[in-house]
């Protein structure tokens, strides 16, 4: 199957992962594409292909008879950004030439605004309506690792160890690792393919925390409130406030760390926020934390104890410093780039990674890129032509010469 029509089939399913849902997977339809991977691994050659009761699918492509290597893991997820919706993708396949890219007649995609665009002029691409986000995060990384699987199951010739595969629910809520089974996804170190342009390295991430305020306020008639109501809503925003604009994901880059209001609902007598805090540096995270609490206590010290609750838990840490010591599987990938004419690039990610909870785990996992842009939104896109190469660098990546 041809990589193009593996993507497409892949973002027509509905697979949202919700942040304020408790059971797992956070969707069941996630359930949909595990199955249809499960049937088409089966149908390359993977015999032991299964999804599991959490909606993990687990797959081998055994070594090639003769060859003795460690057992290298690929994974990418199948779950999608709640941010934008992700039913009823309509994907369109163009040629770009270069300027903006029309979506529908009120969204395109400037290239003023994405000076990314550049790096894709004379590629296909595969761009949304404008009205959903595409699902290249992580579906091209899924469609890559089963074409070059499928590669190496059709060209025997090409040598390689045995190969772990695992596409798996709930990266996006920071969950992704929760219920991963090592006895399934037994590799001694792992990819996934989880970035974005081709040549991407990256195996630093964010320390982060999730936290969650419930603000208890009095609702009393307007009428009779003087000196009596504790509006939920005005004490919200008051301790949204209190986080400084600076260090916002709008204003910062890099090895910057944010605070980033996820949600905020309610009304005058209970008002929910999520927020996740971030920081690559172990140090400035704690500290971080601890001025989210310093933020509740002052809340509680002004409008009374119990006004505002905190839950705060941690969801991932910076993998940088257990990967570091198996730094060889990061310069064979360089390597790998480098000798198929593809110039790497390494950058901390700004985010999270399943990468970040198997290194945790015991598993080094660096990501790789995909080939895709814009994730999360409805100017999403990826490039054909980054994800044909991205199977050439995966089949180069496993074999053995």
């Amino acid at each position: 199957m041809d990589i193009v029509e593996r993507f497409l089939k892949y973002v027509s399913f509905e697979t949202t992962s919700y942040d304020d849902v408790e059971e797992f997977p956070t969707s069941p339809k996630v359930f949909e594409l595990a199955d249809h991977l499960v049937e088409e691994l089966k149908a390359i050659g993977i015999a032991d292909a299964m999804v599991d009761e959490y909606g993990y699918v687990y797959g081998h492509l055994e070594a090639t008879p003769g060859v003795e290597a460690d057992t290298i893991g690929l994974m990418s997820h199948m779950d999608t950004s709640s941010a934008v919706s992700g039913a009823n993708i309509k994907p369109r396949i163009l040629k770009y030439e270069g300027g903006d890219i029309e979506l529908n007649p009120a969204v395109a995609i400037r290239a003023e605004e994405f000076p990314n665009l550049q790096y894709f002029i004379g590629h296909e691409l595969i761009v949304t309506d404008g009205t959903t986000l595409l699902g290249a995060d992580d579906k091209a990384g899924i469609a890559e690792i089963v074409s070059a699987v499928e590669y190496l199951i059709a060209h025997p010739e090409v040598k390689h160890g045995r190969i772990a595969l695992c596409f798996n629910p709930e990266e996006e809520t920071g969950r992704g690792t929760e219920h991963i089974s090592l006895d399934k996804f037994d590799a001694k170190y792992a990819y996934t393919v989880d970035g974005d342009r081709l040549g991407g390295i990256e195996y630093e991430c964010f320390n982060g925390a999730g936290a969650k305020f419930k603000v208890n306020g009095i609702n009393i008639h307007p009428g009779s409130a003087k000196n009596k109501m504790k509006n939920a809503v005005l004490i919200g925003t008051e301790l949204i406030g209190m986080f400084p604009p600076a260090e916002a994901p709008a204003h910062t880059e890099g090895y910057e760390g944010f605070y980033h209001v996820m949600d905020f609902a309610g009304n005058e007598s209970e008002a929910h926020i999520s927020m996740i805090v971030r920081d690559h540096d172990r140090a400035k995270f704690e500290d971080r934390k601890a001025y989210v609490r310093r933020v509740v206590d002052y809340m509680n010290l002004k409008y009374g104890e119990g006004t505002v609750e905190l839950d705060l838990s941690d969801t991932y840490y910076n993998m940088r410093e257990l990967v570091e010591p198996h730094i060889e599987i990061v310069n064979k990938a360089i390597d790998v780039f480098e000798s198929l004419g593809v110039e790497t690039f390494i950058t901390p990610i700004r985010g999270g990674t399943d990468g970040a909870g198997l290194t945790y785990m015991g598993v080094p996992c660096p990501n790789l890129s995909t080939g895709g842009q814009n994730f999360h939104g409805v100017m999403e896109f990826v490039s054909i032509d980054e994800m044909k190469k991205m199977i050439e660098v995966l089949v180069k990546l496993v074999s053995v010469e």
